[in-house]
């Protein structure tokens, strides 16, 4: 089974559900769209992660996405950083349907000057910052998906802080471009992700890496990063998703998925635990197909 870590799915803007912003992609990717890409490229199941650009904390698209196709989706939801109720939203969001975590995305302005306004500001103090949605997370048993793009130091303090907190790494830690060129220094803060492995409460999203290949299909120089991650995380802690539709100008949906799909690098053992097997018990989600 196929399961795409990571997808964005959105409908065009109106004012019945206005956008907060401009998500870098397509006018609209409704979910029988996201059905129809993912039936093209053999993906048998994907987590839809409410887009925060577009929504901010209303996951309220994305749900109606998952009732409409419950067996194939599953549910993530950013949750929103001065919200003064965030262990109500915590514990009411574990008891939707389809829920498998929320999400914390906390960005140094530097990092996406463009988009420093979009983007929650990471704190000097992550533990009175963000520790309120990791402590609602732990206490309401739900995993929090992290970005802590050029802050990997914050998920090491915040790991040890909350050490029953299931924590998933978005996008291997790493800035990830919209659109080409790559940047030089796109794997500068590698190292520095791979010393998280030591924090057993930290499993990684190996989400978006097409976008860092410097070459065409199928992407060889992805690899090494990955074989690295792999290696110091172990399979049971990286999971691979596309981050669909962010990824539009870099690389196709199909293409995405055939790299790692028909790879010759990987054991079928390991292919079945990246491509999904890791998210099930991470999760604790197994699609219903059919």
């Amino acid at each position: 089974m196929i399961i795409d870590a990571q997808v964005h799915a959105y409908e065009r803007n109106h004012p019945t559900r206005p956008w907060v912003n401009t998500l870098h992609g397509p006018a609209e990717m409704t979910g029988d769209q996201m059905i129809a890409a993912m039936d093209e490229a053999g993906v048998d199941a994907a987590v839809i992660v409410s887009s925060w650009v577009i929504y901010r904390d209303d996951a309220s698209y994305a749900v109606e996405v998952r009732n409409d196709h419950p067996g194939r989706f599953a549910l993530v939801k950013p949750l929103n950083p001065v919200d003064p109720a965030v262990d109500e939203t915590v514990a009411d969001w574990a008891r939707t349907p389809g829920a498998v975590a929320v999400r914390v995305l906390s960005i140094p302005a530097h990092m996406i000057p463009a988009m420093a306004h979009i983007f929650p500001v990471a704190s000097d103090d992550p533990i009175k910052g963000i520790g309120p949605m990791f402590a609602a997370a732990t206490r309401h048993s739900i995993p929090i998906n992290y970005t802590c793009i050029g802050c990997v130091d914050q998920a090491a303090t915040i790991a040890k802080a909350y050490p029953d907190c299931q924590i998933v790494i978005d996008h291997l830690g790493l800035k990830q471009p919209y659109e080409p060129p790559v940047p030089e220094d796109a794997l500068d803060d590698l190292p520095a992700v791979l010393a998280l492995a030591k924090l057993p409460n930290i499993a990684i999203k190996a989400s978006g890496l097409c976008t860092l290949s410097r070459e065409p299909y199928p992407f060889n120089d992805i690899w090494e990063s990955l074989a690295r991650t792999i290696d110091a995380f172990g399979i049971d802690r990286v999971m691979w998703g596309t981050d669909w539709t962010r990824a539009l100008s870099m690389v196709g949906y199909k293409e995405s998925v055939d790299a790692f799909r028909f790879a010759d690098r990987l054991s079928e053992s390991d292919r079945a635990a990246l491509l999904g097997g890791t998210l099930q018990k991470i999760y604790d989600w197994k699609p219903v197909i059919g």
